[in-house]
């Protein structure tokens, strides 16, 4: 028995990408320790929920992993479903946790609370990807229409989760949209045109969409007295000082003295990167700039050489949201953009974030996991250039 469970685990470690879990779970280890050395300032478990989650994340991205992601995407109807299911149910039963400025939490049994919107980047990545492959064995992915049915897609998460009042997360809805779709074949000339209408409305929408605490967390940027650095970029500002403080090699970890004073409010979560700068120093900072760059570059690897374009779509899809989460986290805790909610992944403490995000290094393996097209693909790809 034990022999054959050997051989089996074996037998998919010699299938899989081991260098790309590896990544992801030397990430999640790293985030561990400096929400460990944090949460000795706070005398909260998200240490705890934090390897609660990973495991449930890593242990569910594993059984993905063994599924067909075409067998996965042709459920889309049904992952869609359920995304918009529980979208729509935060506005009826969500709930406003410690720290944020929106309702987009549901309270489940046992004190947890999940955040829909983590799931859905997820389902999105799914949906998103299989409305894309379809359009391009049609032929379609550059037609007018099917460029506005992708727009008309992408729409109905971005604007549910933009009346929840969470900005942050639709803002990567949009990014991941524009990204997946022009790695797609979207021409450039859709999104010149998009720009382009953004930039006229943008006066509209300082006016008719953004509110004052918005406005606000952007003028703060801009320079500010002491009013405003206090109410609006007290947290960036805190930030930086504790990133500066630590110099090369920082103060060590777990001996951080501004860690331990809680002096970053929140800095387990969208500032954890702020406990690296102090603990770790510029090398503990650089570390984790290199290792998203290594997951960024492992991702377009296994993009490049998918099958088809489902499997390409749903791993720049992953590679997407890591890389909108990352520079914008990063840019908020650097003060080069406003505070928006938006966690770093896999290190920032957020259960629901980073079992979700592992939901979508699964995808990528079981991409990676079948480099041959389907036979019924490879026959409607030939028929469509005998067509031609």
């Amino acid at each position: 028995m034990l022999r054959r469970i050997s051989s089996a685990v074996s037998g998919y470690l010699h299938r899989t990408d081991k260098t790309l879990w590896l990544l992801t779970l030397i990430a999640s280890v790293y985030g561990l320790l400096l929400i460990l050395s944090q949460q000795r300032s706070s005398g909260a478990d998200f240490f705890g929920t934090q390897l609660a989650a990973v495991c449930i994340g890593y242990t569910a991205a594993i059984i993905i992993s063994l599924v067909d992601y075409h067998y996965i995407a042709g459920l889309w109807w049904l992952i869609g479903g359920i995304a918009f299911t529980l979208t729509v149910s935060v506005f009826f039963i969500g709930i406003q946790v410690s720290g944020t400025d929106d309702v987009g939490w549901i309270s489940l049994p046992g004190g947890i609370t999940f955040q829909p919107s983590e799931l859905t980047k997820i389902c999105f990545i799914v949906t998103f990807s299989k409305h894309i492959s379809l359009l391009t064995e049609k032929n379609r992915i550059k037609s007018f229409p099917g460029v506005i049915s992708l727009l008309l897609h992408a729409l109905v998460p971005i604007g549910l989760i933009h009346m929840q009042g969470d900005d942050g997360a639709a803002l990567i809805f949009a990014f991941m949209f524009i990204i997946m779709a022009f790695a797609a074949g979207v021409q450039l000339r859709y999104f010149i045109i998009l720009g382009i209408i953004i930039a006229v409305a943008a006066p509209l929408l300082w006016i008719k969409v953004l509110n004052a605490d918005q406005k606000n967390r952007l003028m703060v940027l801009f320079g500010a007295d002491d009013t405003m650095l206090k109410n609006y970029g007290w947290q960036q500002y805190q930030g930086k000082v504790s990133i500066a403080s630590g110099h090369i090699y920082g103060k060590g970890l777990f001996e951080g003295p501004r860690v331990s004073s809680e002096i970053v409010p929140y800095q387990e979560n969208d500032f954890i990167f702020t406990v690296a700068g102090e603990e770790l120093g510029l090398i503990g900072c650089s570390a984790i700039i290199f290792l998203f760059v290594l997951l960024l570059l492992r991702t377009l690897k296994n993009a490049s050489r998918a099958a088809d374009p489902l499997g390409q779509s749903l791993c720049i899809g992953f590679f997407a949201l890591v890389l909108v989460q990352s520079v914008i986290n990063l840019g908020m805790v650097l003060d080069l953009l406003p505070v928006i909610g938006v966690t770093l992944p896999f290190l920032s403490s957020g259960g629901t974030s980073v079992a979700c995000l592992y939901l979508g290094a699964g995808l990528v393996q079981s991409v990676y996991m079948r480099p041959n097209a389907p036979i019924s693909y490879r026959i409607r790809t030939q028929s469509l250039a005998a067509y031609k």
